[in-house]
This record gives structure tokens, sequence and C-alpha cells, in this order.
């Protein structure tokens, strides 16, 4: 009966919660003899006394033990409904925000556009010059939100209003498309016949332009199977871009003003290296000056990438690319991605379908790796003195022309699987937060760096090795100087000229290419900035029979045609990075690096035929009133050429000195000759 009772009265949770006494532990039941009870006088009085005992002993000691339980039980069951009602009013908000996120999303979203409309009208009212760049990113802003909003709700009606008339264009396109061919080729030529007539060394450009595409269609995988179509609207794009950034007084003023905020924008690195490696060493040593700004953009980068601003405007290019060009959304998408990371970052891009896709995508895919740089290897370069704009301008105008030129070596002969797909998603980070996509960001770099301070040192040493090894083969047959950079200003110096550089400055531009193609573009960026260097420093453009520096001109096709990863050192990076996505594929990719590594290198020269063609000189300005007012104490460019232009004008007969031109009849003429003989060699100072 006793175990019956005990099995009714088991311990149970409902009971613990409410803090209700437990039956089961009743003194009553808790006696071990409950048969004892049933025997005689004798033994029961003692058993009696026995039990008594216990039970007042129990009693005693498990009395205070019996409340302080029962006094836990009823405090916790009192403390759990205290949390219940303190909980019930953020429970119902909960449930009210999760009811009406929609209307509290306006409402957020109102309140902030509400404040940012007042912010934006009194730092315009304050000054509009210098609010004029928020105005023109509010504008940029406003047009894809009017847009998006306006494709969304009106986008399907617009369509159907348009649709007969897209008949009608469809019926008539196959005419129409030869006459706008026609009218676009018509004016090409009247504008190149009538641009080039003030500038005749621009044709010079365009012959090694035409040369290069021609080039590449004789080393085409499968010459019938071209499309045209992607190779003239790449070119035409690669044209119309670099028409509007070098040409065009908006694109220009952009992009110097995006380039100058870049520079600024890099400068923050200094707060953070400063603090880790002191200001002496910043100053000082290069690879705490320079290689800090990897890891600053790469973080800068990644906080882009986790907030889809990245993902957004590769999007945007991949789309324009696509629909003009005709190509696929995989290897567009990738080629696009190529403008702002790596080449073997962009491929990640498009990780999932990179197994099925044809070998011409691959192609195109390694085409755009090699014809491109990284974002954060960019800000190294802009660190070194290297034009931003030029940089900025090069990487935008590689990617049409990446893939016109992949498509025109490999044309695709497969029957690709994206073809018409409209549903490709970009791969995003898996970061939870902005501070997490910081830090990875940042931390990634670290095996950037480490790779581009170990590739310089193993290159820099092994190009020294090479010189020292070509310099004593030529001592045995008496050839004076011999070294890697000397040899490729000869066997490169045709292909410099015919991009546009002066035969003057062709040598010092085909050894820059050469160091680009067989070593890599990090030192071939350094020796350019050393060049620039000393041009703006206004030294003497020749040191005896060595040249000191090379023209604007040559500085900026030289900055375009070494703006890419197209070297021998980078097979092994691209191979390695797309092997370990699709192993399965290592012999396809094995079979189109080196054809897509010609592709590449030809891209970067054909970027920088169209800036030889495109190039405008800077205008001096007025030399007398320069150098009248000019402090001697420093040399600078513009020194140097005023200098040079008052060179030409004086005239030495018979020990009398006259001036011609500009500087005819001034009083200040012979005293700024002087000047200028006190830092430049002429004959003019002899006297």
């Amino acid at each position: 009966v006793a175990l019956l009772e005990m099995e009714e009265n088991q311990i149970t949770l409902d009971n613990l919660e409410k803090g209700v006494d437990n039956p089961a532990f009743s003194s009553v039941v808790s006696s071990p003899f409950p048969s004892s009870r049933g025997t005689g006088a004798a033994q029961g009085a003692p058993a009696n006394d026995v039990f008594q005992g216990e039970e007042r002993l129990h009693e005693e000691h498990d009395g205070p033990c019996a409340e302080s339980k029962e006094e836990r039980r009823e405090g916790k069951g009192r403390f759990s409904s205290y949390c219940r009602k303190a909980l019930q009013p953020a429970s119902k908000a909960k449930r009210f925000c999760k009811a009406h996120a929609k209307v509290l999303k306006r409402v957020v979203l109102g309140v902030l556009g509400v404040a940012y409309l007042c912010y934006f009208i009194a730092a315009c009212w304050l000054n509009f010059q210098r609010a004029l760049a928020l105005v023109v990113m509010t504008a940029v802003v406003v047009f894809f939100l009017c847009w998006s909003l306006f494709k969304k709700h009106c986008g399907a009606k617009v369509l159907l209003l348009l649709s007969p008339i897209w008949k009608c264009f469809q019926k008539s396109w196959p005419w129409l498309k030869w006459l706008l061919w026609v009218a676009l080729l018509g004016g090409l030529i009247t504008w190149l016949a009538l641009d080039t007539s003030r500038n005749p060394e621009q044709l010079i450009s365009l012959a090694g332009f035409c040369f290069l595409v021609l080039f590449l269609f004789a080393c085409s995988k499968h010459h019938g199977a071209v499309s045209w179509r992607a190779v003239f609207w790449g070119l035409g794009l690669e044209f119309l871009f670099g028409l509007f950034v070098l040409r065009t007084t908006p694109g220009v003023q952009a992009f110097q003003w995006l380039g100058d905020q870049i520079q600024f924008f890099l400068s923050y690195t200094t707060a953070g290296s400063s603090f880790v490696f002191g200001n002496i060493l910043i100053e000082e040593v290069f690879a705490f000056q320079t290689l800090p700004i990897v890891v600053f953009f790469s973080c800068v980068m990644s906080i882009l990438y986790y907030l889809g601003v990245m993902q957004w405007l590769i999007v945007k290019i991949s789309w324009l690319l696509q629909v003009s060009m005709g190509t696929t959304p995989t290897e567009t998408l990738s080629v696009a991605g190529n403008i702002f990371v790596g080449q073997t970052e962009a491929p990640l891009l498009i990780r999932p379908y990179l197994a099925d896709m044809t070998c011409s995508e691959i192609h195109a895919v390694m085409t755009g790796g090699f014809s491109t740089i990284a974002g954060s290897v960019m800000g190294a370069y802009i660190s070194f003195g290297i034009d931003a704009a030029s940089l900025i301008a090069a990487s935008v105008m590689a990617a049409p022309c990446a893939l016109a030129m992949s498509k025109l070596v490999y044309p695709e002969v497969e029957e690709s699987k994206f073809k018409g797909k409209s549903s490709i998603r970009l791969s995003s980070g898996e970061e939870q937060n902005i501070l997490e996509a910081a830090s990875n960001g940042a931390a990634a770099s670290v095996g950037l760096v480490a790779n581009i301070a170990a590739n310089l040192i193993a290159f820099l040493a092994v190009l020294e090795f090479i010189n020292a090894a070509l310099r004593w083969f030529g001592e045995m047959v008496d050839i004076e100087g011999l070294s890697f950079q000397v040899i490729c200003s000869y066997v490169l110096m045709p292909v410099a000229f015919l991009m546009g550089a002066d035969w003057a400055d062709s040598p010092l531009v085909a050894e820059l290419l050469g160091i680009k193609i067989f070593l890599n573009e990090f030192v071939a960026y350094q020796q350019l900035a050393a060049y620039k260097k000393n041009r703006l420093s206004g030294l003497e453009e020749w040191d005896g029979s060595r040249k000191q520096w090379i023209s604007e001109r040559a500085e900026t096709i030289t900055t375009f045609a070494l703006c890419g990863f197209a070297n021998l050192s980078s097979i092994g990076i691209m191979l390695g990075g797309l092997a370990s996505m699709v192993p399965q594929r290592k012999g396809d990719l094995a079979s189109v690096v080196l054809r897509a590594l010609l592709t590449g290198i030809c891209v970067s020269m054909l970027n920088a035929c169209l800036a030889g063609l495109l190039h405008v000189p800077t205008e001096v300005g007025d030399c007398v009133t320069f150098l009248s007012t000019a402090n001697f104490s420093s040399t600078s460019y513009t020194m140097y050429t005023c200098c040079k232009e008052l060179f030409a004008s004086s005239v030495l007969e018979n020990g009398t000195l006259s001036f011609t031109g500009a500087w005819a009849g001034l009083e200040q003429s012979v005293l700024c000759l002087t000047q200028c003989c006190g830092h430049y060699n002429h004959t003019s100072c002899m006297g």
C-alpha cells in the first residue's frame, strides 16, 4: 500500500514550477518498516518508542530544511511570475513590431529621408560650391532610386505600350543596323581626320591599335567563329569611355576629382601605420609606407562587399556589357568584377557555375584577370605618385576590351549552358556584421601584403643577378653595360613606338614593358614613378647619354600599358586559384592559360594605344609671367619647360645676346636667362 502511495505521489515538474509541497516526502510514507506495527505488545512498545524517537529526530533535523526548501520554491515561483509580468510589455512590443513591420520601416526611412533633406538644404544654402560633391552623389542615388521604383511599378506597363514600336524596330533592324554602322564608321573616320591633323603623332597610336587587333585575330583559335558583334561593341565601349575620360571637360574633371578623393582617402592609412610603426619608418621605409595601404584598401573593399555596394556596381556594369556585346552572364560578371578585385577573387563571384562553363568562357574569365589590376594594389600604385585618374580609367576601359579580345582570340564554338540565362546570383560573404567584414578584409590582406613583399625581394634580387650575369657575358666580348633592361629596350622598342611613345622615349617605355611582362607590374610602376618624380622635379632630360625621364605623353601611355596582371608569375597564381575552385577542369585551365596571358598583355597595350590617340598635351601657360615671378631656389617641370623656351628664343651673335618672340625687348629677359643658366646647361649660358 505504501509503495502504491509513493507511486501516486511522485515528484512532478508542475508541482516544482508552482512551488507546491510534494507529498511524496511526507513522514508517513517515509517509514521503512510498515509491517512492524502489527507485532506483539512486548515488541510493539519499544518499536513505537524507537519510531517516535526517529520521527522526533527527523523533525528536529529536517524541520528548518523543509521550511527553507519551501521558501525557495515559493520565491522561485514569485520570481518567475514577476519575470513574466515584466516581459509582457516587451513581448507585446515585439508582436506589434512584427505585425506592423512594413509601416514602421516606411516611417523610419521617411524620418531619415527628411533629416537628410534638411541637412542637404542646409549644406547647399551655406556654401553650394563646397557642397557640389554632395549634390552630385545625391543626384546619382536619387536617379537610381527613382529608376528602380519606376521599373518596379511602371516597367511592365511601359513595355506593353512600347511593344508595337519594338516590333517595328525589329522588322527594320536588318537594314537599319547597316545604316547605323556606316554612319558610325563615317563619323569616326571624319573625327580622326580632323583630330589627327593637329597632332599627326596620334596616327602612330591608331596604327598600333589596328596592328594589335589584327595580330590577335591571327592568333585566333577559330577564325570563322568570331563574334564580330562582341568585338566591335567591346572596342566601341572602350573608345567611348576613353573619349569621355581623356577628352571631354566633364570626364576629365570628374576623374581628376575622383583620383584626388582616392588619394585623400588613402592618406588616412597614415593614422594606423604611424601608430604601429612610428613616423620615421613610414616616411623612410618603402614597406611601411606603401604596404599598409593595401591593408586599408582591402578592409574598405570587404566592407563595401558586405553592404552590397560592390555587387550592385558589378551587376550594373555587367548588364551593360552583356546587353551590348551579347556575352553570357557568367563570363561578363567575372570580367566586370575584375575592375574592382583581383584575378583570383573575381571568379569567386561565379564559383558555382565554373564547372559548367565552356572553354571560351573560362578563357574570358582568365583574360579579364590578366587585363586588370585589383583595387587594393591600385592604392599602392597611387601612393607611388602614379596618376590616379589614369589608373581608374585604365581599369574600367580594360573590361570591355578584355571581353572583346577574348572572343576574338578564343571564339565560342560550344553551346553555353548560360546563354540567355538571367538568374545568375552573385555569391556574397558570410560575415554577420560590418565589424566582422572589416576584420576579415584586413586579415585577408595579410597574405597579399606578404606576397607583394616576398615577390619584390625575390624579383629584384633575381633581376640584379640576371644583370650581373649579362654584364659578365657582355664583358667577354667587349660589350659594356649589357642588362635585362637594355635587352628589353631593344626588343620591345618597336612596340613602344607603335603605342605612341616618342622614338627617344621608346627605349625606356620598352624597358618598363619588359619588366612588367617578365617580372611584375609592381616593379615597373616603381621605376615609372621614379621617372615621373625626376620630370616633376625639373631635372635635365639627359644626363650625358642617360635619359632621366620620359615625356608626359609617354608617361600616360606607359601607365595604361602597365595596368594589368599579365606577367609570367601570374600564370601560377591564376591556375592555382581556379584549380582550387574547379579541380576537375585542370586540363582545360592549363590549355587556355597561355593564350589568355597573351590576350591580357595585348589588351593593356590596346588601352595604351587609345590613350596615345586621345592624349591632349598640357599647356604650359605664359612663361614670361611665370619666370618673372618664379623662385629659382628649386626647380620644377614648368620651370624646365619655360627655361627651354627662353633658351630657344635667345640668339647669341658676335658676343651680343638678343631675344626673339615673347622675350624680345623685355628688361627681365637677361635676368631670367641668368637664373635658368644656374640650373640648366645651354649654349646661350656660355656668353
